[in-house]
């Protein structure tokens, strides 16, 4: 049977798809490829046709529809290029289904304001827990510090000749007021964090506690 009798055949209608793969042309659907070239020729084959790679060909049914579509076949360059967009689209879908769950987790454990109010002052308050001990500590070694001075009142025009004791303590209490001062300034920034990371999620709470609000209300 010729090509022009098989397609004229009529031996029933596919559906037309569009097959976009870089190995296109291994791929080979049964049926009657055709398409025009770059110099205007229309060419038909019983396989994808060479010339036509850098564009798209249909494959016809024995009845003259379109079965499908293939190609154009990608470069290495295009391929790359897909497989990156392709890349991107999964990390963002990954991303969206991430912020889901995150928000989730978000209106599960602060189902309104109070409870979010209320866990922010309990950091807080553990915070000011800690600081309190560091104060009460740095007023201890200030204490301690005044009495060492007085003990080295009866060195002062030599301090070199304080006892070695004496020069100890002296060194061991500049060192610990020193530590103290510091850990009580690393729990200010530890305050500031907590708040800043309070703030950013009232924002979305409240974003999401009114888009909530209406399912809460026709659930009741």
């Amino acid at each position: 049977m010729t090509l022009r009798k098989w397609v004229r055949a009529g031996v029933g209608t596919g559906i037309a798809t569009v097959i976009c793969t870089a190995a296109w042309a291994q791929a080979v659907i049964p049926g009657v490829y055709t398409c025009v070239d770059a110099k205007g020729r229309k060419l038909t084959a019983d396989r994808p046709i060479p010339e036509c790679t850098d564009r798209e060909q249909k494959v016809l049914n024995p009845s003259g529809t379109v079965k499908a579509k293939v190609g154009p076949s990608l470069t290495a360059a295009e391929r790359a290029e897909l497989e990156q967009k392709e890349r991107r689209e999964i990390e963002e879908r990954n991303r969206a289904i991430d912020e889901k769950r995150r928000d989730r987790a978000l209106l599960t454990r602060y189902p309104n304001k109070g409870v979010h109010d209320q866990e922010r002052a309990q950091a807080l308050a553990q915070i000011g827990v800690v600081i309190q001990a560091a104060k009460t500590r740095l007023d201890e070694l200030i204490k301690q510090r005044v009495a060492i001075d007085q003990e080295m009142e009866f060195y002062k025009k030599d301090p070199a000749t304080a006892p070695a004791y004496l020069r100890r303590q002296l060194e061991e209490n500049a060192q610990s007021q020193t530590v103290q001062r510091r850990f009580i300034g690393e729990q200010d920034g530890e305050i500031k964090r907590v708040n800043a990371r309070f703030d950013d999620e009232l924002v979305r709470l409240r974003q999401l506690w009114a888009l909530n609000a209406p399912t809460a209300a026709a659930s009741r």
